[in-house]
C-alpha cells in the first residue's frame, strides 16, 4: 500500500457539497501549470481505490477525488434514494467550489455511471469543461452488466438482513471472484475496503446504493446516448477477465458507440485494474492523455465571427 487509510484521510478534508458532508482530496490546490484529472470511484468502495496510482500521477497532474455520498468518509444518510443524478450534482458542486474550468475524468465501476450522467450534461454545455473521459471496468451498458448473485440479492426484500449478516470474509470471497487469477486481493486491501464500507454505519446504505443497477436500465438511452454524442474523447482501460464488465463490455462498446479514442485491454486483470495493475493502468492512462493533448494542441484556435 502506498497510503494507509489514516494517511488517506489526512490527505483530504470534508466539504459541504449539495447539502452533504463529502470527503474530498486535491493533490495540488494551488496548481495552475498542470492538467487536472478528476477521479470517480466505484461500488462499494471509495476514493481509496485510487491510492496505488495516485503517487504515479501526482507529479504531473493535479488530482481531484471524492468519496461519493454513501461511501467512505462521506455522509451516509439513511433513508436516502441515492440517485445517480444526486451523485452527479455533488461532483458538479465540487468542480464549482474548486473552480475547475477544464479537466480530464477517470472513472471506475459505479463511477462510470456517474460519469455517464455528467457527460450527458457536458454535452449540453456551450463550452464543455471535459477534455477527455477514460472509463475503467464498469456497467456502461445494462445489457452486458453481469451482476454477481450478492448484488442481485441486495435488490430484493432480503437486503436489510443481508447487510446485517454480512462479514468481511464474504467481501473477500466476492473480490476473489472478480479479481484476476494472478492478482488476487491481499488481506490488507480487503481489510481497508471493509473498514471504509463500515465507517459511519455504512453497511445499512449498501442496498440503497445498489439501486444504480435498475437506474442504468431506466436511463439507458440517456447514458448510452451521452457516449455516442460525447463532446470529449473517450478512452477505455479494461481488465479483460472481469466477469462483471470485462472483454464483453468492450466488445459492446465498439458495437454500440464505435472504436474509442484509446483502448487498452489487460488480458489477465479483473474488475479493479487500478488496484490489480496500477503501473499498467498508469502508463496506459498517460498514453491516452498524451495522445489527446497532442491532438488538442494542433486544433485551430476558434475566433469569434
Amino acid at each position: 500500500m502506498d497510503f494507509s487509510i489514516p494517511q488517506w484521510q489526512q490527505m483530504g478534508n470534508l466539504r459541504t457539497l449539495a447539502g452533504h458532508r463529502i470527503f474530498t482530496l486535491d493533490s495540488r490546490p494551488d496548481a495552475t501549470d498542470c492538467p487536472t484529472v478528476l477521479l470517480i470511484h466505484g461500488y462499494p468502495t471509495s476514493s481509496w481505490d485510487w491510492e496505488a496510482i495516485w503517487p504515479l500521477l501526482q507529479d504531473d497532474f493535479r488530482l481531484v477525488a471524492l468519496d461519493l455520498l454513501g461511501f467512505g468518509f462521506s455522509d451516509k444518510p439513511y433513508p436516502n434514494p441515492y440517485l445517480i443524478s444526486e451523485q452527479a450534482d455533488i461532483v458538479e458542486a465540487l468542480v464549482a467550489e474548486l473552480g475547475l474550468h477544464q479537466f480530464h475524468v477517470l472513472a471506475h465501476d459505479y463511477g462510470d455511471t456517474v460519469a455517464q450522467e455528467l457527460l450527458y450534461r457536458q454535452n449540453t454545455r456551450a463550452r464543455p469543461q471535459w477534455l477527455s473521459v477514460c472509463f475503467l471496468n464498469g456497467g456502461l451498458f445494462p445489457e452486458t452488466h453481469h451482476a454477481r448473485l450478492i448484488q442481485k440479492m441486495m435488490l430484493t426484500p432480503m437486503a436489510p438482513l443481508l447487510t446485517v449478516m454480512m462479514k468481511e470474509k464474504q467481501l473477500h470471497k466476492t473480490l476473489e471472484k472478480i479479481f484476476g487469477p494472478k492478482t488476487q486481493p491481499q488481506d490488507e486491501l480487503v481489510n481497508g475496503f471493509w473498514e471504509l464500507i463500515n465507517h459511519n454505519n455504512g453497511r445499512r446504505v449498501l442496498a440503497k446504493l445498489i439501486s444504480y443497477i435498475p437506474q442504468r436500465i431506466l436511463h439507458r438511452e440517456r447514458w448510452v446516448g451521452a457516449m455516442q454524442k460525447s463532446c470529449a474523447p473517450i478512452g477505455l482501460i479494461n481488465g479483460s477477465v472481469d466477469p462483471i464488465s470485462g472483454a464483453h463490455m468492450v466488445a459492446r462498446f465498439i458495437e454500440v458507440v464505435g472504436e474509442p479514442a484509446y483502448r487498452l485491454s489487460l488480458p489477465t486483470i479483473g474488475h479493479y485494474p487500478q488496484v490489480e495493475a496500477p503501473q499498467q493502468v498508469t502508463q496506459g492512462y498517460r498514453d491516452f492523455l498524451q495522445r489527446i493533448m497532442a491532438q488538442q494542441e494542433h486544433q485551430p484556435v476558434q475566433t469569434p465571427a
